[in-house]
């Protein structure tokens, strides 16, 4: 696949950290690599967004952010509140087709969850998926109160006919450093497979975003799955932890 979206569940499930991941194994790789945020929101400008921290964590400089918006709200919202005119998802849909032609793989990490807005007419990450006929790597939370988020997400994507890359947990807790998984965490492994009708694609760990680069290869070789370029087992993860 030479375009992935990168989408989650919701804000704060760990995007940025999967997108940086999946940018490292492919950088490693070779070939070539490029990053998309078609939107940054909550961040001034020349503050550091998602992007810096894709590439200080994956070494990828291919780096392309179309509108930026200051308040931490939905595209659309913070385009309206700021006066800023709102992102066209369709000439992002271009400019990400154009970049794919020479690129081994461009990534495009979205904003919030899959419906978020990005206009007043409700363009979605969804729609630039199926206008670029993309698959969309879902980032799952593993607390409670996942597998409804992550079966909304997975059912209005395949009402969409948009395909599913896998879903990855954005942040595992260390058994050592963060108390470990709680029972919902290791009950959700299994209900999380169940819902994607399939393994697990990856879990990153917990606090992997401060790693330094080297570190986080590594990190990221061993939280993706094969498909993605890494070594992670589902099913040996499944049975260290889930319940």
């Amino acid at each position: 696949m030479s375009i992935l979206i990168i989408s989650g569940t919701g804000t704060e499930v760990g995007k940025t950290i999967v997108t940086a991941a999946v940018a490292a194994l492919a950088a490693a790789r070779g070939g070539g690599v490029a990053v998309v945020k078609p939107a940054q929101t909550g961040v001034a400008p020349g503050e550091d967004g998602d992007l810096e921290t894709v590439s200080r964590l994956a070494g990828v400089r291919d780096l392309h952010e179309y509108a930026r918006y200051p308040d931490p709200l939905s595209p659309a919202a913070a385009a309206r509140r700021s006066g800023i005119p709102a992102l066209s998802l369709n000439q992002v849909a271009a400019d990400v087709a154009k970049l794919s032609e020479d690129r081994a793989l461009v990534l495009v990490e979205g904003a919030g969850g899959l419906l978020v807005r990005y206009d007043e007419e409700g363009a979605t990450i969804a729609d630039l998926a199926r206008d670029l006929g993309a698959p969309v790597l879902v980032v799952a939370d593993p607390r409670l109160g996942t597998l409804n988020h992550t079966a909304l997400t997975l059912e209005s994507m395949a009402l969409r006919g948009i395909a599913l890359a896998g879903v990855v947990l954005g942040s595992w807790p260390d058994s050592t450093t963060d108390g470990g998984p709680d029972l919902a965490m290791r009950s959700n492994l299994r209900d999380l497979e169940t819902l994607a009708a399939r393994p697990l694609a990856g879990a990153l760990p917990a606090g992997a975003g401060r790693l330094d680069a080297p570190e986080f290869l590594l990190a990221a070789r061993a939280g993706l799955g094969p498909a993605l370029g890494g070594t992670f087992d589902a099913a040996r993860f499944r049975e260290t932890w889930g319940v």
